[in-house]
């Protein structure tokens, strides 16, 4: 009998690589309208490349890119950059299709929910109330408080001992399978692999079952919780 899901966040509930792709561009073309001499494809390439080295929650990426490309913080260069960035990534921060409608119908059927991220909390419950998201969960785990990121299972232990489920009464769902199909299955946690919101071209995902639509995990618990 399934009783929870856990989530990864980005990537299997909002589509984050979008929403960065389209924030660093906007940036780029914000520095350059306030005067930077930068080529803008060299210049989101090599910011790509700091976020890719330093981590994608770095908040003093465009204080590391000028440095790079310029020698210096130009705090002109800097607030246009940033306030193009904040602009863009609100205006682009989706839900991938069909995402309320099937954490609606999970929690019609009495199904506990939480989320499991290695993002800082900070910026989760930003991109968790931005998307109206907060009110669907009964709980939610980031990197602040697991202290240690996926593959480690520390995060969905922590969701067995909070919702007093066995691990064969929760399914986890999540984009990257070398960390979120990992850590589930060291505990025995079934899993779903987001292949909609795959980023690395998986071929094999590991997990027990992939979706290209997220609404078929209704589908998966009412075939299990009918067996």
């Amino acid at each position: 009998m399934i009783k929870a899901v856990i989530f990864d966040l980005d990537n299997t509930l909002l589509d984050f690589k979008k929403m960065k792709q389209r924030a660093i561009i906007a940036a780029v073309d914000g520095m350059i309208e306030a005067g930077l001499q930068i080529d803008q494809k060299k210049a989101y390439n090599q910011i790509m490349e700091l976020y890719e080295t330093s981590g994608w929650e770095n908040q003093e990426i465009f204080n590391d890119f000028l440095r790079k490309s310029t020698g210096e913080v130009d705090h002109k260069y800097l607030a246009a950059g940033i306030v193009s960035y904040r602009r863009a990534r609100d205006a682009a921060l989706t839900l991938y299709p069909g995402v309320k409608k099937t954490l609606i119908t999970l929690a019609k059927m009495s199904i506990k929910l939480a989320i499991v991220s290695d993002a800082p909390r900070r910026e989760a419950w930003l991109r968790i109330c931005y998307l109206n998201l907060h009110h669907f969960f009964d709980l939610v785990l980031t990197f602040d408080d697991v202290g240690e990121r996926k593959p480690s299972p520390k995060g969905f232990k922590m969701v067995l001992e909070k919702f007093n489920c066995s691990e064969e009464e929760v399914l986890m769902v999540g984009d990257w399978p070398e960390r979120d199909m990992e850590g589930a299955h060291q505990l025995g946690i079934r899993t779903i692999f987001a292949r909609y919101g795959d980023t690395f071209g998986t071929v094999e995902s590991g997990a027990n079952w992939d979706v290209e639509d997220i609404f078929e995990i209704v589908g998966i618990i009412n075939s299990l919780n009918e067996t």
